[in-house]
């Protein structure tokens, strides 16, 4: 395991640090719009990207044509695409102008200089460990309990949308972007299933949303991390982290849903010419906001094609009916 070396310059003034994470998060991000060409430049980008509207039963997805994420969504994440570049969550290969908040166990929040959400964090570890969630979980509750309502707290797979998959991050953006994020409490009344519950603890499997997810509600921690490990031993199958996507929030209590995944990208990604659309499913598409960098795939996207892109990277029910036995079972 290697520590990254950091200089002074690297973080954000400490006597312009009063108050707790989210308004450190607040004027770490002023900082960063004010003095950094880049991130500035893309955030006010923002303005200028185009939505579409797709309207379900009791749910929405949005369609967002975003250029700037062309390097993500297209990202080489096979081995010796990794190996041949620098990683550039290391403090030692980021632009001079970056600058950090200190958060929780060598974890520190940078601002995202490639936005989806109009306040968009990556929050890197200052180890170079590869993506890993199962010793991290705990690192991502507290995360999610300092950044507190105001974000949401997402982790990507290293086989599900990472564009760095050697380097341990989570991922936050502002609470409400996503579309799970307040469409959450109409979807379970809808179509879900309690699989274990106590005065602590609820955890539920959600069906019926094109996106079959695991849900656990917990206001205790060691119990959500306890629950989590019996999930995440119930989709293991091999030596390799399981494929997931995870979205939590904490507000008084936290929230975590896991999106247990079957493929890493759709087939659409591989076609040629026409026939293909540049699409990574991650966690914030599976939060209700499809990312399209290429304005070509935008123009095209429709229902029926957003239903085969997350039906064929995701749990069909009867993967999902087996999951939820072994869970229940474990």
């Amino acid at each position: 395991m290697q520590i990254i070396p950091t200089d002074n310059n690297f973080y954000f003034e400490e006597e312009d640090l009063l108050g707790g994470t989210p308004e450190k998060a607040a004027r770490l991000f002023e900082q960063q719009i004010k003095t950094w060409p880049l991130a500035s430049e893309n955030y006010q980008a923002l303005n200028s990207v185009q939505i579409k509207h797709f309207d379900f039963d009791g749910y929405t997805i949005d369609a967002q044509f975003n250029p700037g994420r062309i390097i993500s969504s297209s990202a080489k994440v096979d081995s010796k695409s990794i190996q041949s570049r620098p990683c550039f969550l290391c403090t030692q290969n980021l632009p001079p102008e970056q600058k950090a908040v200190k958060l929780v166990n060598d974890y520190v929040l940078l601002v995202n200089p490639f936005p989806i959400f109009t306040k968009h964090f990556t929050i890197p570890s200052l180890h170079h460990i590869p993506q890993s969630i199962l010793p991290e979980i705990n690192n991502m509750l507290l995360i999610s309990e300092l950044l507190g309502k105001d974000y949401t707290v997402f982790y990507n797979g290293p086989r599900c949308g990472a564009s760095a998959p050697d380097h341990l991050h989570f991922q936050a953006g502002n609470f409400g972007f996503m579309r799970i994020d307040n469409e959450y409490e109409i979807i379970i009344k809808k179509n879900s299933q309690t699989i274990n519950t106590n005065k602590e603890l609820t955890t539920r499997a959600i069906f019926g949303y094109h996106r079959n997810f695991m849900a656990i509600e917990a206001s205790n921690r060691e119990l959500l991390i306890a629950e989590f490990h019996r999930i995440y031993n119930a989709l293991s199958g091999d030596e390799h982290e399981p494929m997931l996507n995870i979205i939590c929030t904490f507000n008084e209590s936290w929230r975590l849903l896991i999106f247990p995944r079957s493929k890493h990208r759709p087939t659409y990604f591989f076609e040629e010419g026409e026939k293909k659309i540049l699409i990574s499913p991650a966690a914030v598409d599976l939060g209700g906001v499809t990312i399209f960098p290429r304005e070509e795939d935008f123009k095209i996207i429709s229902k029926e094609l957003l239903i085969a892109i997350f039906e064929q990277v995701t749990f069909s029910d009867a993967e999902f009916e087996k999951l939820i036995e072994r869970i229940k079972f474990s």
